[in-house]
């Protein structure tokens, strides 16, 4: 199991490669306004968990584990985002600064109910599968379900 930190390195590592397709340690620190040092401890720690693959001065590339993981991370933070955007009627900057610190504290027990009540309350009826954060058939759906509602806004 990874650190809350390394979460967040993993996440942004797995947003700038949809983005730009490469992963680079400058990059990596630019995004998340620290150093490359910090990158590099990152990096370290996320290959000893077999969550990437980097040869120094190259791209850094997300194993499958390393993907499923960012994914999971994602998802957790949309589903925190939508309860506050959606449920509390938060303006989106506010929802968005929140949903970052609110995900770093959650465990996955109670994402999955945040997740459930959620979607029982925007009315999204995809959730019959019996959701869990752990299960990527539940997380495709439910993800489905989240873009869907975002993009009726």
């Amino acid at each position: 199991m990874v650190s809350k930190s390394l979460e967040e390195y993993l996440k942004t590592m797995y947003i700038l490669k949809k983005q730009n397709g490469d992963i680079r340690v400058t990059d990596v620190a630019n995004k998340m306004n620290c150093s490359k040092p910090s990158v590099n401890k990152a990096i370290n720690n996320l290959k000893e968990n077999e969550l990437l693959n980097y040869e120094t001065y190259g791209n850094i590339e997300l194993t499958k584990k390393g993907e499923e993981l960012a994914k999971k991370i994602l998802e957790a933070y949309d589903i925190v985002y939508v309860f506050l955007k959606d449920v509390l009627e938060l303006d989106e900057n506010e929802a968005e600064s929140e949903a970052e610190k609110i995900k770093l504290t959650v465990s996955d027990n109670t994402l999955n109910h945040l997740a459930r009540y959620v979607h029982k309350v925007l009315d999204f009826n995809k959730l019959d599968c019996g959701y869990d954060i752990n299960k990527e058939k539940c997380r495709s759906c439910s993800r489905n379900s989240l873009r869907g509602h975002s993009n009726k806004d």
